[in-house]
């Protein structure tokens, strides 16, 4: 009897252990990448400022196990582009400024960034470095740069070397050799 009753024991926590791990499995999977809304206390993954307190796109890489928030599109950009990030499985997100203000984007219309429109070397004013406007629309994006100036890229066209030329723009700089004229 003693040893009917190990083996049904057993065979039980085996079952209960077994709906247990099966059960955390299937929550990582239906775990949501999608984009969650900005905050007034939320600050810059990347330089530590209060996110709430620019204008213009800002940006959000959301993981697995959780979400970096930046201050605006280049700051996102540019840490992305750190080859220990390019690795990471997150998706990225910004505001589509076609469907929103300069002065407070709207979190309702945030966009995947690999697939947005950005436009680079405007007079627009947003957080530390260079202010790149996102849109989910091309003709929106050659809109804003006919009216504020600068040219129109899409994600894969955008490096380091572009965004520390969009940030010596923006502080009166000359452009870096090679990115200088190039547009659409």
């Amino acid at each position: 009897m003693n040893h009917l009753y190990r083996t049904g024991a057993t065979a039980l926590l085996a079952t209960v252990l077994a709906f247990g791990l099966g059960g955390c499995g299937e929550e990582e999977i239906q775990q949501s990448l999608e984009p969650v809304a900005f905050h007034a206390s939320d600050e810059c993954h990347v330089c530590g400022m209060v996110i709430a307190d620019f204008p213009g796109p800002k940006g959000q890489a959301v993981a697995k196990n959780g979400v970096k928030k930046f201050c605006s599109t280049a700051e996102m950009l540019g840490w992305w582009l750190q080859p220990e990030n390019r690795h990471l499985d997150a998706k990225l997100y910004v505001h589509d400024m076609g469907r929103s203000v300069w002065e407070h984007p709207d979190d309702e219309h945030l966009i995947d960034a690999t697939g947005a429109y950005y436009v680079i070397g405007t007079s627009l004013k947003g957080a530390m470095g260079a202010s790149l406007a996102s849109f989910a629309s091309e003709q929106q994006a050659q809109q804003l740069a006919a009216e504020h100036g600068g040219r129109v890229l899409r994600f894969a066209e955008i490096d380091q070397a572009l965004l520390q030329e969009a940030a010596n723009l923006q502080h009166g700089g000359a452009p870096a050799h090679g990115h200088g004229n190039a547009g659409h």
